[in-house]
């Protein structure tokens, strides 16, 4: 099943619509189930389940934003979004992902905020198997109900490891409009352009982001330019000179060091990787 029929209808519609809770089960009785999107790109609109919801990204990126933070899935990672936590997300063109939802009796502490959790190669197949059990049929099932509390117990472990692959909001005006005019600047953005931008000195904009974030603005620069490359490399086609040049490093070299630093791997191993899960 695709979620033409289950999310594309019900999350086009919230698109224009605040704090909408998406019933995602529909009349359904199943405490738990799956969906498969696949598709164009999309933005949900901000909502929120009435379940507990994990998201896999089998190509493409999707980017997820709540109150608190904002969240890229990249290729092998997986957003958790505990039940009725508001957040919106965006599936970048050509993305496919599968969501696996969770009543909270099978997850009863599924916490209170988005996290990103390393996928394992078990958790990556049970959740695509686990598309044969939509979330909006009728009933359960016992061999159903035993396999989505397996599948919960091995997430509910993945919980206690998750990946910092999140970028701090903030409900400072300053602090936000500085975050917003960062990240849409990546290429070429200075302390001294975002001070412009927002009217404040760069002493006083180092100082909000010290108090406000815990965190200096070079910092977050580079990780918005981090989490940007790794959406980039995960699309077809795209290279690693091309992406170090869209986040703002003259030398592909200092690129590599330093995606190499954030995640462990080579800019062309992430990328290697990223069409691997892919197919």
């Amino acid at each position: 099943m695709t979620v033409s029929a289950l999310s594309a209808k019900g999350l086009a519609e919230s698109a224009n619509m605040s704090e909408r809770v998406i019933d995602l089960r529909r009349g359904g009785r199943a405490l738990a189930g799956s969906y498969l999107y696949e598709g164009d790109g999309l933005i949900t609109g901000w909502h929120s389940h009435d379940v507990h919801q994990i998201e896999y990204a089998i190509g493409g990126v999707v980017e997820v934003e709540t109150a608190s933070g904002h969240y890229l899935v990249p290729p092998q990672q997986a957003a958790w979004l505990p039940m009725g936590l508001e957040h919106q997300a965006t599936m970048n063109a050509d993305v496919r992902t599968v969501a696996v939802m969770f009543d909270s009796a099978l997850i009863p502490d599924g916490g209170n905020r988005a996290r990103i959790l390393a996928v394992s190669p078990l958790i990556r197949e049970m959740m695509i198997y686990a598309l044969r059990w939509p979330i909006d049929r009728a009933h359960s099932d016992p061999v159903s109900d035993a396999f989505f509390q397996t599948l919960g117990n091995l997430v509910i472990e993945a919980l206690d490891h998750e990946a910092p692959l999140s970028l701090p909001s903030s409900e400072h005006p300053i602090v936000a409009a500085a975050l917003a005019y960062t990240k849409e600047h990546l290429q070429s953005v200075t302390a001294e352009e975002v001070s412009r931008a927002v009217a404040v000195s760069e002493r006083t904009l180092r100082r909000l982001f010290a108090e406000e974030l815990g965190l200096s603005w070079r910092t977050y620069l580079l990780h918005a330019r981090m989490l940007r490359a790794m959406a980039l490399l995960a699309a077809p086609g795209q290279s690693v000179q091309e992406t170090s040049t869209a986040v703002g490093f003259d030398s592909l070299s200092s690129f590599t060091r330093a995606f190499t630093q954030f995640c462990g791997e080579t800019p062309s191993a992430y990328r290697r990787r990223a069409a691997d899960s892919a197919v």
